[in-house]
Parts: C-alpha cells; sequence; structure tokens
C-alpha cells in the first residue's frame, strides 16, 4: 500500500482518537469489536462509527465481519500514527520522496524544520512474498497470538538500539535520531549501495575495510547476519557505512559461527565476482591486517577473535531494548 502523506493533512482529532484505539484494542484483539473501539475512543453520539467510514476510506482500518464487526490498523494507519507521533515531538516536518525498497521495509526522506534532510524507515514484515518470516524470525516465542505490526514495532527498535550503541562505538553507521512504533528516524546516507557499484578506485582497499569491519563486530559480541553487497553504503570517496541492522544476534547465538561464515562468504564472493580479487595471504605469521587468525581459504577465523559477549547490553537497554528482548530474539532460528 502506497503511503500517501497528504491525506494526513484532512484527518482530524477524532480520527487520530479512534486509530489509537484501534491500536490499543489490538494488544489482546487480531480484529478488534466494534464495540470495544467506541468504548475505547469515547466519543459522544455515536462519532466513533462516523469516524471508523471515513478511516476505511482511506484504507488506514480494515473492516472484518467474518466472525463479528471489528477492525483492524492497515501498515497505513500505523504509518500516520507514528509519523503523527514524530512530526509532534519535533523529529522532522515533512516527508518527502521514497528513496529506497526493501524485502521487508520502505524508506523515505523526511526534512526537519531547519530544511536538514533526514532518512525515515518504516518496517513492514508479513509482505506477502515474506511471510514465512514467522517461522525465520520467531520474535514472539511461544505466544498463541501475534500480528505483523507488533513484529515491525520489535524490528524497528531493534535497530534503532543496535544503531545508537554502534554509533556510540564508532562504528560507520547511520547516526539513530528516533524511534516509534514501526518507524526508524536516522541520518541520510550519502552514496549508493554496494551491489550498484561497477568500479572502484582501491577494491582491495575497500574489501579489507569492510571485512575488518565483520571482524570488529564480532570482537563487540555480535554478529550482522545480512551483511552483503546490498546492506553495505559506500560514497564516492569509497567510505563504508553498514546499514540494516534488525536481525543482528550475539556471537553466544548457538548458529553463531554459520552466521559470521556466511557474512564473510558473501563479501569474498562479491569481491572475486565483482571485481576479479584473488585472496591470496601470507600464512607465515598466520594472520591478517586485522590480528585474527585465518582459515586455510584466506577467510577470517570466527573461533580466533576475541570476542566481547554481551559487551553492548548497557547501551542496547539505554536506547529501549531491553536484555529480555535480546534473550527472545537471540533464540531465532534464521533461515
Amino acid at each position: 500500500m502506497k503511503l500517501d502523506v497528504d491525506a494526513l493533512r484532512y484527518l482530524s482529532k477524532e480520527d487520530f482518537r479512534v486509530l489509537t484505539a484501534v491500536e490499543m484494542g489490538m494488544r489482546n484483539h487480531e480484529i478488534v469489536p466494534a464495540e470495544l473501539v467506541e468504548r475505547i475512543a469515547g466519543l459522544k453520539h455515536g462519532g466513533t462509527y462516523k469516524v471508523l467510514r471515513n478511516l476505511l476510506k482511506h484504507k488506514l482500518v480494515h473492516h472484518d465481519s467474518s466472525k463479528y464487526d471489528g477492525y483492524r490498523l492497515t501498515y497505513l494507519g500505523y504509518d500516520f500514527l507514528a509519523i503523527k507521533a514524530l512530526v509532534n515531538r519535533g523529529v522532522f516536518s515533512s516527508v518527502g520522496r521514497q528513496i529506497g525498497v526493501g524485502k521487508e521495509s520502505d524508506i523515505f526522506e523526511v526534512a526537519t524544520e531547519d530544511g536538514t534532510i533526514l532518512a525515515m524507515k518504516l518496517h513492514r514484515l508479513g509482505r506477502v512474498s515474506f511471510r514465512a518470516v514467522k517461522s525465520k524470525r520467531d520474535y514472539l516465542l511461544h505466544r498463541r497470538s501475534y500480528n505483523w505490526l507488533y513484529l515491525s514495532r520489535l524490528a524497528a527498535l531493534k535497530e534503532f538500539a543496535f544503531m545508537k550503541a554502534l554509533g556510540e562505538h564508532e562504528f560507520p553507521v547511520p547516526r539513530a535520531v528516533d524511534c516509534n512504533r514501526h518507524c526508524v528516524v536516522m541520518s541520510l546516507v550519502q552514496g549508493y549501495p554496494l551491489v550498484q557499484v561497477k568500479q572502484l578506485q582501491n577494491p582491495d582497499e575497500v574489501f579489507e575495510r569492510i571485512i575488518g569491519l565483520v571482524v570488529r563486530l564480532a570482537e563487540h559480541g555480535l554478529i550482522h547476519c545480512d551483511f552483503n553487497e546490498f546492506n553495505i553504503m559506500i560514497d564516492d570517496e569509497e567510505k563504508v557505512t553498514m546499514i540494516d541492522f534488525p536481525q543482528m544476534v550475539s556471537v553466544s547465538h548457538r548458529n553463531a559461527q554459520m552466521y559470521f561464515d556466511r557474512d564473510t562468504d558473501c563479501i569474498f564472493k562479491f569481491f572475486s565476482k565483482r571485481f576479479h580479487l584473488s585472496f591470496h595471504y601470507d600464512k607465515k605469521d598466520g594472520s591478517d591486517d586485522s590480528g585474527s587468525d585465518l582459515e586455510e581459504d584466506g577467510r577470517p577465523s570466527f573461533w580466533s577473535i576475541e570476542k566481547s559477549t554481551g559487551f553492548l547490553d548497557k547501551e542496547l537497554a539505554a536506547s529501549g531494548f531491553t536484555r529480555k528482548d535480546q534473550d527472545e530474539i537471540e533464540k531465532v532460528h534464521m533461515c
């Protein structure tokens, strides 16, 4: 569903009051009974039903009468609630063009009052082609019910927390600005995804820098788990920036070595194919520039890296992502 922020200007306080009532009802209901929406919204003289018709017209809620008369938020309705909250907080004042579409997110430019351009990422877990995300990332563990909005909110909270913590430790990541519901606001990264880059002046140096980031993450107790040419940005000066963190796990995860090896394999294969690099390391001292031992094929060895498991716990908790949340996600079996 396309985000059309023009409709925001036509929504009243009552509209947002009813949207919020549907959101509150979805904490315990997949489809919120109409009577419950009316009771939570508290509008007089049956005004809730009139508002619901308006929200349906703008596709901000979905009506379901298969079992009983009820409503649920659409992603567009969730978008509006998040954007409204962030605008009210003064995080940005306008939404611009869409600059990215991912398998689980949409990215837009937003502008502050003083004209600064930021990036707004809307997490959208549960798209038609990615219904398997529930089995890949069981954020809810043993809960019997779930909804994609909750999953997207949890993914956004995790990304914001990791981005903030990594930035504080001087990793090359976007600056975390704010987070609300499934929406993360960050600094706008200049450059292009590595997958779009056809030539590099110094491919060997860029490669070493990127592999060094994988190793450094592990030294801080983290594995990206989706570290590839799509999630690495590079600018005209060949500066590297990491993006996309909802899938990160601890080095204590039961599949940590597999994820680490997968991340390094993706980088090796991409640079070998795109930039025709051949990887021949001097094995006399058994180490590369990062100081970590190498496997026989030249890849960094996961087991030789000096890791600090749980090193970022305090930073993550300070960003709003609790240890309990982290424990839940680290138990995920990610395909």
